[in-house]
């Protein structure tokens, strides 16, 4: 049986956002976090780690109670890496990869998330990430051949060159969800779909 854990990348800055914290704004009533973790939280997927950094104290104090863990990543200002290299360190050797997810996405479903697993095969693929209208999507599954060359990287880039180079061992998921291409990046964002044009952050 693949064992999958979760990450949950909770640890930026919400440049292009404003002066606030993005993560803690209320979305259908809820912290976004919160949309994003309890969805997480709804798949077979873990442990589920969130990794931390800007405003952490307030962030864990939404999620307290939760069966989750925290990850701090201290350099969470440098970008994107920091927090993915700190959550890929945190995952457990008994985990074949991991779910890679941004804590921006509130409309995220567990099921897209359970048919990643479901779909991926630690012997056979180095990832899996889900397709929809074409396009690559988030959350990316992160197979372990993987996690090494996460320490690669550096600044705001994320895993999507490593998953270019992994060619055909790529295992692309078609998702009937329109929410694997929308994260929250501007406060637009929380009231008109993804435009032409926008350019969704990516692991």
């Amino acid at each position: 049986m693949t064992n999958i854990a979760a990450i949950v990348l909770a640890a930026g800055e919400s440049k292009r956002w404003g002066a606030d914290n993005k993560l803690l704004a209320q979305v259908d009533g809820r912290p976004m976090v919160l949309h994003t973790v309890r969805a997480v939280l709804d798949s077979k997927a873990r442990p589920v780690l969130v990794v931390t950094g800007h405003e952490h104290s307030e962030v864990e104090r939404l999620l307290t109670g939760l069966p989750i863990s925290f990850v701090n990543a201290p350099d969470y200002a440098t970008g994107l890496s920091a927090s993915l290299k700190a959550g890929i360190a945190a995952v457990p050797p008994g985990c074949d990869g991991a779910l890679v997810c941004l804590g921006d996405m509130p409309w995220v479903k567990s099921t897209t998330l359970d048919r990643l697993i479901e779909s991926f095969d630690p012997d056979t693929h180095a990832a899996a990430v889900p397709v929809h209208g074409g396009e690559w999507g988030n959350p990316v599954l992160l197979g372990r051949a993987l996690f090494p060359n996460i320490g690669t990287l550096s600044g705001d880039r994320g895993a999507r060159a490593l998953l270019k180079s992994a060619g055909e061992r790529v295992r692309e998921v078609a998702a009937d969800d329109p929410s694997v291409l929308r994260d929250v990046d501007r406060r637009d964002s929380l009231v008109y779909p993804l435009k032409d044009g926008d350019e969704p952050s990516r692991p």
